[in-house]
């Protein structure tokens, strides 16, 4: 950011000054030359910072803008969030951002003001010519400067989090489960009992789901929302049953019907560990950088 200009009434006092030092100092009573002083240049007002990332700063002028336009989503979805909320999930989110475009940087990544300039072209024709787009940064306390930063680090956090995101395989291990779920223990137990003695597990399982069967699907590590689940999954081979496992669902008893240790995941599968992926790199981000949130 450059310093700004000084304002002319600023200017006048400065050159005001100077002239009064240079006719006081023509001479001393004893005819000494008096040196001249040389007025100092005027301090640039420091620009406010919402945060610091690893030294480099989000303004507080792009914070209020993102906090402006997740308040107007919000509302326009129907949905409820308190000022601390919303602080906490936009300074939040600008935080990894940064994150993720240093972490471009890192990787090589390099932007030219072609392509800055191809977006903002884009952007313009979206809001309805570059006049009102002009005046969307003013009115959000944007320069035509920072709001190109802001836009270059939106589109370096993008590919950062594209190329995480990537890397995640097309197949991994997975298990194919049948369960029984049950919401009384002893019930459990005694379905247990019943199948360690011969029981058919399907027709059991039938009996308490008749809709699905006790159907799971294929799923790999990291997918269920019940980790107990997930974890007794993976110790058994096919043809395999569980002991009770107990989860905020109720009481499930497990078989394997199959397993593989390359098997396609489904598209939501693969966006959960997509998901879980980019969390994780942000998570060892964060541990390692220096984060300062101003109050």
């Amino acid at each position: 950011m450059t310093a700004s200009t000084p304002k002319p009434f600023f200017t006048s006092i400065i050159l005001l000054a100077a002239l009064t030092l240079s006719a006081c100092g023509m001479a001393t009573p004893t005819g000494t030359p008096t040196p001249s002083s040389t007025p100092l240049p005027p301090t640039a007002t420091p620009i406010p910072m919402a945060a610091t990332v690893n030294g480099e700063g989000i303004t507080e002028a792009e914070f209020e803008a993102e906090l402006a336009r997740f308040q107007s989503a919000q509302a326009a979805l129907g949905n409820t969030v308190s000022l601390e909320e919303a602080t906490h999930r936009v300074i939040s989110d600008l935080v990894d951002q940064v994150l993720l475009a240093q972490g471009a940087q890192a990787e090589g990544f390099s932007l030219d003001e072609a392509t800055v300039q191809s977006r903002v072209d884009r952007l313009a024709e979206q809001v309805g010519g570059q006049d009102k787009l002009a005046a969307w940064e003013s009115q959000h306390g944007y320069s035509d400067e920072s709001f190109r930063l802001a836009l270059s680090r939106q589109i370096a956090a993008a590919w950062m989090r594209d190329k995480i995101i990537t890397a995640v395989p097309e197949t991994a291990e997975q298990v194919h489960i049948q369960q029984i779920l049950l919401y009384n223990s002893d019930t459990a137990q005694t379905v247990l009992e019943q199948l360690k003695s011969g029981a058919d597990f399907e027709i059991l399982a039938a009996q308490y789901d008749p809709a699905t069967q006790g159907e799971l699907g294929w799923f790999p590590r990291g997918y269920l929302l019940q980790p107990q689940i997930e974890a007794a999954a993976f110790t058994l081979q096919p043809d395999q049953i569980s002991e009770v496992i107990q989860t905020s669902v109720g009481y499930h008893i497990l078989k394997v019907l199959e397993r593989d240790l390359n098997h396609p995941l489904s598209p939501d599968a693969r966006l959960t560990l997509q998901n879980q992926e980019l969390a994780n790199w942000l998570q060892e981000q964060r541990a390692r950088s220096a984060i300062t949130l101003t109050p």
